[in-house]
């Protein structure tokens, strides 16, 4: 019977991180496989060295393959954003974690852990961090050499983000550790070593957002009614694209950004994807986004154009056509995830009757409210309602959602 790969986390100060019955376990192995930093500990090392260069399907049949002993080297917890979760997917393996990152950096700070928000920017886009930590008391991040301690300080300031300050462990374990406070003005214009983790802390308080915005908090062009979704057909709207967390939303005409940016606060683990021709609208949104601290794609441009550039969505709003309904509707039904939905804002008779049969062409089944809302105004000592426009809100899904 062929004996088990071990998967060993090994920490940057080498054997000394180590049990010695992990050592003897290396020391008796013929293969070893690892990055070259974790194989550099291991220079007198008999058997045959693997270095691990990112292809990790190549790896597998590669370790599938081989009979002799093998052990895996691995940074710190290779459970925690690491490949253990993925070898042990394809593989029959035992782990033998070290301690994480994280664990040691909240150690150096004398700080509790079990209560901070853990997320990576290593290795990925810092797009959409703003909803993701904003109003966090305690966050922890995974870096890499481009997403580093002064990018990361530069972003939170263009979020205006600035009740925060950053612990930054440098090189955990190692010969150079270093540790230490950082206010993020000071932060972004300091070099740090490649090998760290930034803790950030809520100092002040700062302005902390959710869903149902009113209306005059956003930046917006005012004509008599304001050219912007209002909030009672906004919340009905977004309940009616039933978001997840991590949900992927279209929003298409976004004008003032409102609903992108509810969006956004609805599924803080997810990516919103928006579409504007007015120039003037989309500074209006990009304004709105610093202020609700929302960071999601913006993209000038009458649709269906451009919406090549996005992933496929499991969520789509329209909120306007620009007379292009036919060509937009045909391009979302296409694109749309199964199990997703399209929400679609028309203000007269005749788009409401274009919209359900361009969706019935394209195989999707439509339910429709008509939100006739009036708000209370004051007159003298007294107050009467002003009505809004009526909004026909129009749900589209595929016919096979409907049938299951």
């Amino acid at each position: 019977m062929t004996e088990k790969i071990k998967l060993i986390g090994i920490g940057d100060d080498g054997k000394q991180s180590i049990l010695p019955i992990y050592e003897k376990w290396i020391n008796e192995s013929d293969v070893l496989v690892g990055g070259e930093r974790q194989l550099a500990f291991f220079p007198e090392y008999k058997g045959e060295k693997v270095v691990i260069k990112g292809e990790l399907p190549k790896l597998v049949t590669y370790l599938s393959q081989e009979t002799r002993r093998i052990v895996v080297l691995a940074s710190g917890d290779p459970l925690f954003y690491g490949i253990g979760s993925y070898l042990s997917k394809k593989l029959d393996i035992e782990i033998y974690p070290y301690l994480s990152s994280i664990q040691l950096a909240f150690a150096r700070m004398n700080e509790r852990w079990q209560d901070a928000y853990i997320t990576s920017v290593h290795g990925r886009s810092m797009k959409g961090l703003a909803q993701r930590i904003n109003g966090r008391e305690k966050i922890a991040l995974l870096t890499d050499a481009e997403n580093n301690p002064s990018a990361i300080a530069r972003y939170l300031r263009s979020f205006e983000m600035n009740e925060y300050r950053a612990f930054v462990a440098e090189n955990l374990g190692g010969e150079n550790e270093r540790t230490g406070f950082y206010e993020l003005e000071e932060m972004a214009n300091k070099e740090f070593s490649p090998l760290n983790v930034v803790i950030l802390q809520k100092g002040s308080e700062g302005k902390t957002w959710s869903p149902n915005i009113d209306d005059e908090e956003f930046h917006q062009r005012k004509p008599e009614k304001g050219l912007i979704t209002k909030k009672e057909i906004r919340t009905l709207s977004i309940a009616q694209l039933n978001l997840r967390k991590d949900s992927t939303i279209w929003d298409i005409g976004t004008c003032t950004g409102s609903v992108a940016i509810e969006a956004c606060l609805t599924a803080t683990e997810g990516q919103v994807f928006a579409i504007e021709k007015n120039e003037h609208d989309l500074e209006n949104c990009r304004l709105n986004m610093v202020k609700f601290r929302t960071d999601f794609t913006t993209v000038q441009g009458k649709a269906p154009e451009h919406l090549d550039q996005f992933p496929d969505p499991n969520a789509i709003f329209i909120g306007g056509t620009a007379g292009s309904m036919e060509d937009i509707l045909e391009v979302c039904c296409t694109r749309l995830e199964k199990g997703g939905r399209i929400v679609l804002n028309a203000v007269t008779i005749e788009n409401l009757v274009q919209a359900v049969d361009e969706f019935k062409k394209n195989g999707f089944d439509t339910t429709i409210t008509l939100a006739q809302i009036s708000r209370s105004k004051p007159i003298l000592n007294l107050t009467r309602f002003d009505a809004l426009n009526p909004i026909y809100i129009i749900t589209a899904k595929h016919k096979e959602e409907e049938e299951a």
